[in-house]
């Protein structure tokens, strides 16, 4: 695998590994997806996705890692990423974002939705939408020659022209033979960043985490679920895609 200022860059037939892996984690999404509504626990979601990784034949990817205790990531509400999976029970209105990260033949794939359960507020869905829209104006960036911090400035100012906040403790990453790897891909401008120039064969987790009234957040004290500090609704989409001569390749995808 070459490397390009520490990035690996990946091959067609490495890329298509990924391809597989995500597409599995983009499979377990959609089971997960249908059976969200008002009355279900989360921990049920944990319980299903790992009946689903024993028929697919891979390996979760977030379970033990760096001692996380899960399959899933289950984030409610002004929950930002990394909620537990547990008895809480979903109630009408809320909003859940799930992340899911599975190994497949060495390869990692790695992708997040929010979903609505039941029916939801015009602000939890506008929430929704822009946060949805940001990752699609992010990916659109991802191409040959363009600076990485193309993709964060288009999240960034979509996200902010909407009266949103982007979440800046949490940044994308890098994905391959490991979960992170480099670059770093964050949702805004850092202040006096580098050019990093795209080349084909790299491979992103673009993940826009955007928040109502606050990018501050606060770490609870199981040490992992990282919720708004003025406790305002969150939402979180992620696609890990491969930057091509032709431009992004989604590749967590059914």
């Amino acid at each position: 695998m070459k490397k390009y200022k520490g990035i690996f860059i990946k091959n067609q037939e490495e890329i298509n590994l990924m391809k597989r892996a995500n597409q599995i984690v983009a499979t377990i999404l959609e089971e997960l997806g249908s059976l969200v509504r008002p009355g279900i626990d989360t921990l049920a979601l944990e319980e299903k996705a790992e009946e689903l990784c024993l028929q697919l034949g891979v390996k979760p990817a977030f379970k033990g890692y760096r001692g996380y205790p899960y399959i899933l990531c289950c984030s409610v509400n002004e929950q930002v990423v990394h909620g537990f999976p547990s008895k809480r029970v979903l109630q009408e209105g809320d909003i859940l974002s799930i992340d899911c990260g599975v190994v497949y033949k060495g390869f990692y794939g790695d992708a997040a939705r929010t979903f609505a359960v039941g029916e939801i507020s015009a602000e939890a869905k506008k929430l929704m939408q822009v946060t949805f829209d940001s990752l699609y104006k992010g990916i659109e960036e991802a191409k040959p020659g363009n600076n990485l911090y193309d993709i964060s400035a288009a999240i960034q100012n979509y996200v902010e022209s909407n009266g949103f906040y982007v979440i800046k403790r949490f940044v994308g990453h890098g994905i391959g033979v490991h979960l992170h790897e480099k670059p770093e891909v964050p949702n805004f401008v850092p202040v006096g960043a580098k050019k990093i120039v795209l080349k084909a064969g790299m491979t992103l987790a673009i993940e826009p985490m955007v928040a109502l009234g606050t990018d501050e957040v606060e770490i609870l004290a199981d040490q992992w679920t990282a919720v708004t500090k003025d406790r305002s609704l969150a939402a979180h989409f992620e696609h890990t895609i491969a930057v091509t001569s032709s431009g992004a390749m989604i590749l967590s995808e059914v």
